[in-house]
């Protein structure tokens, strides 16, 4: 059986290493790398350090709308599935790698599995949200993370092909958390103590595109007298650097992580902030508490549960749940038992 596995974002890269561990040890795998995130340590140093393998294709397609992106990507899937003709195509997630893959596959009558599906935070004007629903709704195998998420197929009438596995990311996060305890010296490096510091991530459009939001998170940040340490995603930093935002002093800015450096930083934070979905997760997952600088969230276990807090770009919200958001609550195992991976390449075996 030939399979291909389609990425081209940081959170899929780290996805798809403990499938493609998986999958390789009875089928052949080609991997396709979009080109999506395309520096070093957004994209490459992923490879290098997950021991994912080098990927068979690197598409290079880069940044730009989400229109030129789209058809780019989906213009040169295309050709590249038509070559190898795989017997079945697998896409991670909600980028727009994520929804040209799916396209493309389908076109071609390529049966589509989708890690991840199921995921709703029902705010369509989130890019990622439409991304994820119509890869949903075309796709043959539905590898769900949670309980929640097969019951949004329910309620969108999709039935069949329904697997609930338990997360990827889970797996992954798990089995790389030790190799960061015994090889990352990014506490060292930055000269700060455990559960001392405050991990911040900004890089989804609307608190980027929107320089108002932005800002209002910054302001509220530096008014919290606390270190802040922020890995700035390229697209967060241009915007920064272009409209010559004022940082507050304890906000450290440095360049991107690896995934070995950013896990430890995040299970020995004493908070984080973020607008990202898989490092609500991750949190969640590391027992961290976490505050999203967003309004709804497709990972609503984690708020349910009491480890996450939503407060937008509101600035009093903000600091106030810096100050007193302390969760107690005893955190629930939703995100399955390790073995995602596992279950994802039995199901398709099973295919043969």
């Amino acid at each position: 059986m030939k399979i291909v596995s389609i990425v081209g974002a940081r959170p899929q890269f780290i996805k798809s290493a403990p499938l493609s561990r998986e999958i390789r040890k009875k089928y052949e795998e080609i991997l396709i790398h979009t080109g999506q995130h395309y520096d070093y340590e957004m994209s490459k140093i992923f490879f290098d350090e997950l021991d994912i393998p080098e990927p068979d294709y690197n598409l290079g397609v880069g940044s730009g709308t989400h229109g030129y992106q789209t058809g780019e990507m989906l213009r040169k899937l295309e050709e590249v599935l038509i070559k190898e003709n795989p017997d079945i195509a697998l896409v991670y997630g909600d980028t727009n790698s994520t929804l040209s893959g799916a396209l493309a596959s389908v076109k071609l009558h390529i049966k589509l599995g989708h890690i991840e599906a199921g995921l709703r935070s029902y705010d369509k004007n989130m890019p990622e949200e439409i991304n994820r629903v119509l890869t949903d709704h075309i796709s043959d195998l539905l590898f769900c993370p949670t309980i929640t998420s097969v019951e949004n197929l329910k309620k969108e009438g999709i039935k069949n092909g329904v697997y609930l596995v338990g997360d990827v990311m889970y797996d992954s996060l798990i089995y790389n958390i030790k190799i960061a305890e015994k090889k990352s010296e990014i506490l060292e490096k930055l000269g700060i103590n455990k559960k001392e510091y405050l991990l911040l991530t900004i890089h989804r459009a609307e608190n980027t595109d929107a320089i108002e939001n932005l800002i209002k998170i910054l302001k509220a940040l530096s008014k919290i007298y606390e270190k802040v340490i922020f890995p700035v995603h390229p697209r967060t930093k241009n915007v920064i650097e272009k409209n010559k935002i004022k940082i507050g002093e304890d906000i450290v800015l440095i360049d991107p992580l690896s995934y070995l450096d950013f896990i430890k930083l995040e299970k020995y934070a004493k908070k984080i902030l973020t607008d990202s979905g898989g490092i609500q997760k991750e949190a969640y997952i590391l027992r961290v508490p976490c505050i999203t600088l967003r309004d709804r969230t497709e990972w609503m276990e984690t708020v349910e549960d009491g480890w996450n807090i939503l407060v937008g770009r509101d600035e009093s919200k903000i600091i106030n749940a810096v100050k007193n958001f302390n969760p107690k609550e005893k955190r629930r195992n939703v995100y399955g038992d390790g073995k995602a991976a596992i279950k994802i390449a039995e199901i398709i075996g099973d295919m043969e």
